[in-house]
């Protein structure tokens, strides 16, 4: 095949990277020359790193099933041992992972050749990867836009082509907004799905997962083949689906009852461009065959915002609990709020947040016992100009920032107090050239579903030569 050049690596998705690989057509150290020089090339005009890439990569197994694969993890540490993490913000001088996270080593046991670290807003707490640390992440679709948070810095590179997968992490919508601001595909895992550990028991509460960014559905499919297991010691643990993920996404789920809602889970409206998108999809169901009827589960906004709160304040704690703790001069207003609001929150206001966390479990459960799908905007309106969620607002408190981050994403956070698996899809363009994204959600551990799902749509109404105007 002799060298692989930028533009035929970047048509390329992991599993077929890795075929490449394994038969020896090219070699895992091409591989990783290309990536290094796509990447770069993509940090140079979107700002989607945090530093120099690594050199040389973690140690990873040549025989597992991605082996040679290219990947950058998100800076949300600590996750790669010996690799230093600032959480987007100026105020953690010195952090570094002591250990490998769970999840990075099956990373490399799959063989995944982790290249860099991608950009994150501070304390990975907004919807705008955009910080005093790392400056502004810019949208490949449109460099005035931004890309999501916060694993922002993830999904720039993966829509741009510098790698086919991208580590992140998902509290409120976090692999999905991203997903659904640069046109990639965003699977948030069920709840105990992926490893959380060694050094987190129960990561914010119980509803932030950990996964990856992708181009194509199956790439999403072979990477939780890999990762997905019950870990020595966690809180939560899901037993094994029914068939390998990779056999999913080849498979005819059959007649689903799909449900689907535009009507926003908090005050706010839909933009029209997203509404029809989410009706397009539910006529494109209903013709691959599925049964599609409008319906939605009724939640309550107080209590999601009360769980994202119990969310903000479970990463307050963590920090707070550091010695030393962060410097409050070095934080963004919302950093500092969150801190002030996790050390004015008594045991009752947590117990008082895990009830609306339950309640929301109980309400959307309740509500997909009747259906197999829930499809829903990812976002309730375009991908946001930089500067709309603006984390250094001193005008804000922390409840008013979880109001406007609803009103931006009012679909996603309902499945993170849930626990249930949600999945983006880039089915959509506004007229404007801009993606679109469309949530779909199951059944707890029905990861299965999405996917043989999602694959069915990728068939229907493929989006992976749809590429953005600026791409490697």
């Amino acid at each position: 095949m002799g060298a692989l050049r930028i533009h035929e690596y970047a048509d390329l998705d992991a599993v077929a990277l890795a075929d490449l690989v394994r038969t020896g057509l090219v070699s895992a150290a091409e591989v990783e020359q290309t990536a290094r020089a796509a990447l770069e090339r993509a940090h140079g005009d979107l700002n989607a790193l945090t530093g120099p890439l690594f050199d040389p990569v973690p140690a990873y197994a040549p025989d597992g099933p991605l082996s040679g694969v290219p990947l950058v993890v998100k800076d949300s540490g600590p996750f790669v041992q010996g690799r230093a993490f600032c959480l987007g913000s100026r105020a953690l001088v010195g952090a570094v992972a002591a250990t490998d996270h769970t999840l990075m080593r099956r990373l490399r046991a799959a063989g995944l050749a982790v290249l860099g670290q991608s950009t994150v807003p501070e304390l990975a707490l907004s919807l705008a990867t955009e910080s005093r640390r790392y400056g502004i992440t810019r949208n490949p679709w449109d460099p005035e836009r931004g890309v999501g948070g916060s694993s922002g810095g993830a999904a720039a590179l993966v829509a741009a082509g510098a790698v086919p997968l991208a580590h992140g992490t998902d509290g409120g919508g976090s692999l999905r907004v991203p997903a659904s601001a640069c046109g990639v595909v965003g699977l948030k895992p069920s709840r105990g799905r992926v490893p959380c550990g060694p050094l987190t028991g129960e990561a914010g509460f119980g509803m932030v997962s950990e996964f990856v960014l992708t181009r194509t559905v199956r790439d999403a499919a072979h990477l939780l083949d890999a990762v997905s297991a019950p870990a020595v010691g966690e809180k939560y643990a899901l037993p094994p689906p029914r068939r390998p993920y990779a056999q999913a996404v080849r498979a005819d789920p059959g007649r689903l009852r799909v449900a689907f809602t535009t009507t926003p889970w908090a005050p706010t409206t839909v933009d029209d461009q997203v509404r029809e998108a989410v009706l397009t999809s539910a006529h494109l169901l209903e013709w691959i065959g599925h049964t599609v009827q409008e319906a939605g589960p009724d939640l309550d906004h107080e209590d999601a915002v009360e769980a994202m709160t119990l969310l903000a304040v479970s990463t307050g704690a963590t920090l707070l609990s550091g010695t030393p703790p962060p410097d409050p001069g070095a934080l963004q207003v919302l950093s500092r709020r969150v801190l002030s609001e996790t050390r004015r929150r008594s045991a009752m206001d947590v117990m008082a947040g895990m009830q609306a966390q339950h309640r929301l479990t109980r309400a959307l459960g309740t509500f997909m016992e009747g259906y197999d799908v829930l499809v829903t905007p990812t976002l309730g309106r375009l991908p946001a100009p930089h500067g709309t969620l603006d984390a250094n607002d001193e005008d804000h408190t922390l409840r008013s920032w979880l109001e406007q981050a609803a009103r931006y994403a009012p679909f996603s956070a309902p499945a993170n107090a849930a626990g249930l698996p949600a999945l983006s899809l880039p089915l959509a363009q506004s007229r404007e050239g801009l993606p679109i994204g469309v949530q779909f959600t199951a059944a707890p551990g029905r990861e299965d579903v999405l996917l043989c799902l999602g694959a069915q749509l990728e068939q229907a109404a493929p989006w992976k030569e749809r590429w953005p105007p600026w791409h490697v």
